[in-house]
């Protein structure tokens, strides 16, 4: 499938500045066991230098900065504005001076050569339009011997919340990512850590549960704090009545009382620089 990149990047610059607000309310508790077992496997010792790219608002950031200092260093980039201004600010009010946010292309990034001892990805890799040069990126950016990690969703059909791309784009057109669960397919990551140039390449797959207490919950975390939040915002109350209830249909089986526990896959990779 061919990717028109410069759309995708507007889509997912202008889609997770629509999505900041409901991120962490719908995602934190979602997203931690791919994110704490991320930090794991990185084995951050005190004094490192950190990259965090797409970044979010922070849920690994601030992880990592506890644990590399001061006198550790922790820039996250991203390329939502309203994700890095976020950062930036949480990261002032939790007085953390070794935090530092900026907005940037994944595949580009404004940084020098050999200046991290660890760039890590948590679950925005698969957004990308072209991740094999953002494993470059962060493969230029690390010292030699430096070490790169990254968790993306799993296989699509081990994803039972799927049905949400196709659900909205058969009210609008989204764009959202269309490449976005070829990642977890097979041993896609691995092969675009080796393409990428990185050495001693391993990976994992981990299966989670999606906890929703309500169907508003469920219904919130797929269109309001994700990546189809943009073209979410373009539905008339009709419209998101509709897509809410045939996407409460898709995860059905998976209903649990008042809530639902809807099973999902990450998959995670880590390499070195040569």
């Amino acid at each position: 499938m061919t990717v028109d990149a410069k759309l995708q990047r507007r889509v997912q610059r202008y889609g997770w500045d629509k999505a900041a607000s409901a991120y962490e309310r719908y995602w934190q508790d979602q997203l931690a066991p791919a994110q704490e077992r991320l930090v794991h496997l990185a084995a951050l010792q005190r004094d490192e230098r950190v990259l965090d790219v797409a970044c979010g608002t922070g849920l690994v950031t601030f992880r990592v900065a506890d644990l590399v200092g001061p006198p550790g260093r922790v820039l996250a980039t991203d390329i939502s504005e309203v994700m890095v201004s976020r950062l930036s600010e949480e990261a002032a009010r939790r007085k953390l001076p070794h935090v530092s946010a900026e907005r940037m292309d994944a595949e580009t990034l404004d940084i020098a050569d050999a200046s991290f001892d660890v760039a890590l990805c948590a679950l925005g890799l698969m957004y990308l339009p072209d991740p094999v040069a953002a494993l470059r990126e962060m493969l230029r950016a690390l010292r030699p011997g430096g070490r790169a990690l990254a968790a993306v969703w799993g296989a699509r059909h081990n994803c039972g919340w799927a049905e949400i791309f196709p659900i909205v784009d058969a009210r609008v057109q989204s764009d959202v990512c269309p490449m976005f669960f070829q990642l977890g397919a097979a041993d896609r990551l691995e092969r675009v850590f080796r393409d990428a140039g990185f050495d001693g390449v391993t990976t994992e797959r981990m299966a989670t549960v999606l906890h929703y207490e309500s169907a508003a919950d469920a219904c919130g975390a797929a269109f309001e704090g994700g990546p189809v939040a943009l073209a979410y915002s373009r539905f008339d109350p009709a419209t998101r009545e509709a897509a809410h209830a045939e996407y409460l249909a898709s995860i059905g089986p998976w209903q649990s009382g008042a809530g639902y526990d809807v099973p999902g896959e990450f998959v995670l990779a880590a390499g070195t620089r040569p």
